[in-house]
């Protein structure tokens, strides 16, 4: 059917990551959204591997391909024979136990009659049956499983004390789904760097990684807020693998994906800003201050049903069941995609940084922080540089050079000089400066080629006048030649007073030399 997503092909190497990832302990929803593959997919492969007797490691003779795949995908396509029908009301029963899923079930039902039904039609047969026998289910969340986050809906004022503005500051809530211990902490905004900032530290109060985290589909976070395949922003997703966890966006308009951090929402604003509401802040400190003390109270409070708090629940059921933190928290970065110019350096914020001269003209991924610019080709970084603040400045590795800097689109001083010879003398002078006057003459290349390219747009008495007067104040760049040349300025009259040459310079020929 036209428009219909064509599902993800399974590989053999697919299968050896569902035995690795299996042998890890990952369930099969984790695997499943790990890899891309349907639940049925990998429950399915997880069968039949036990079926042939192969469990991670792998041996030697296993581990061929040849081998690997006449073990497991050589069942597929067997027609069903044991059409033994299970026991439902065992079925609910098994399934109110924690921890028994309705894959587990399956799996064990098919070990048990290896040619019987498949999954879909075993889901479906249970629900008929749960409708027709209306079981009670109350869910549960698994300690350890996950973190739910969101931000509140109220606000608190932050004045500043030396100019009386007044900002707002936005309240960033996490909480654990078995425990429900409670963290909350006030920013500036909710844009990226905020939300990131604000998953790393509720992670490092509970002082552990939850398998997944359930969030709100934040604009700053999740490029595509699609419930079956979200697309997360590539920093957000980075830091999910920093801390090995899944990120679950919610549907749009759908709170009870996230039930749980919404009533935590509740309790922060009734248990915490409701009492800060009199209170005057000058600074976002001052208010985090105040958070955490109220955050303390609210998760050493005994909650009626429990008859604990939650942080006794914490401490019983959900600390052993977190992940390790790494051993760094994760550090926030931007990525942006950038193209290699021809004098092997890309542009980030207008710093010019050299990459590998054998990657003129690829597209690579840059990977920023505070610090440092790393950048990446097919997933292997490639450079790294101590992030510049100088304008317009180069940082050049000596390593990213060729032998030769005449390797790639014949371009070389002397042709680009050449060309603007033929726009006149003052051309030509202009584009050998700033080639000379770098530290290496191909950062220049780039100024002088927007010389040329100003041909396109400005006649040739235009372009060789802004170059002589560009020359007269020493504005040796692009910009100020296009500058002269969109105000006008390469018409007006010169100044009254001759303009000094240039110094003598083995480099400049001369007017004559270009004539």
């Amino acid at each position: 059917m036209a428009g219909r997503k064509r599902s993800k092909r399974t590989t053999v190497k697919d299968i050896r990551t569902i035995l690795r990832l299996t042998q890890e302990g990952l369930s099969i929803r984790e695997i499943s959204e790990r890899l891309g593959l349907s639940k049925t997919t990998v429950a399915t492969y997880q069968l039949r591997a036990r079926e042939a007797g192969l469990s991670w490691p792998l041996t030697a003779e296993q581990d061929r391909d040849e081998v690997l795949k006449a073990a497991v995908f050589g069942k597929v396509g067997r027609p069903p024979r044991d059409l033994a029908e299970p026991d439902w009301t065992q079925i609910a029963v098994e399934l109110k136990r924690p921890g028994v899923t309705l894959i587990l079930l399956w799996q064990e039902y098919r070990e048990s009659h290896p040619e019987g039904f498949g999954y879909t039609w075993f889901c479906n047969q249970y629900r008929l049956y749960a409708r027709r026998a209306r079981p009670t289910f109350t869910h549960r969340h698994q300690a350890g499983a996950v973190m739910q986050t969101d931000y509140a809906g109220q606000t608190v004022e932050i004045i500043d004390p030396s100019t009386g503005e007044i900002r707002t500051a936005q309240i960033f809530v996490a909480v654990l789904g078995a425990s429900s211990l409670t963290y909350a902490r006030a920013s500036f905004s909710q844009r990226l760097p905020d939300w990131i900032e604000g998953q790393s530290r509720a992670l490092a109060y509970f002082g552990g990684v939850p398998k997944s985290i359930v969030c709100d589909n934040l604009k700053s976070g999740v490029v595509k807020p699609l419930w079956f395949e979200p697309t997360l922003n590539q920093t957000f997703a980075a830091m999910a693998e920093h801390y090995d966890t899944t990120i679950l966006p919610t549907r749009v308009r759908k709170p009870k994906d996230k039930g749980k951090v919404e009533n935590a929402v509740l309790l922060v604003e009734r248990w915490i800003l409701a009492r800060l509401r009199n209170r005057r802040f000058f600074s976002l400190e001052d208010l985090n201050v105040a958070i955490a003390g109220l955050v303390f109270n609210l998760n050493s409070r005994i909650m009626r049903r429990a008859g604990k708090s939650r942080r006794e629940l914490f401490e019983t059921i959900e600390r052993e069941a977190l992940r390790p933190l790494p051993d760094t928290p994760f550090e926030y970065a931007e990525w942006k995609s950038v193209k290699v110019h021809p004098d092997y350096h890309i542009e980030v914020d207008k710093v010019f940084y050299s990459v590998p001269y054998r990657l003129i003209g690829r597209r690579v991924e840059v990977r920023l922080t505070y610090r440092t610019v790393e950048i990446f080709y097919d997933h292997q970084r490639v450079a790294s540089h101590v992030r510049s603040s100088q304008y317009a400045g180069h940082v050049t590795v000596g390593e990213h050079m060729p032998k030769s800097h005449q390797r790639y689109a014949n371009i070389t001083p002397a042709s680009l000089i050449a060309q603007a010879a033929r726009i006149g003398v003052n051309a030509a002078i202009l584009a050998e400066r700033m080639m000379r006057e770098r530290p290496h003459p191909e950062q220049g290349y780039r100024s002088a080629m927007g010389i040329l390219a100003l041909r396109r747009r400005y006649e040739q008495e235009r372009l060789e006048a802004a170059c002589e007067r560009a020359l007269a104040i020493n504005a040796i760049s692009y910009n100020s030649v296009h500058a002269i040349l969109k105000s006008g300025l390469d018409r007006a009259k010169p100044a009254a007073e001759p303009v000094s040459p240039a110094p003598a310079h083995t480099n400049i020929r001369g007017g004559t030399y270009y004539q």
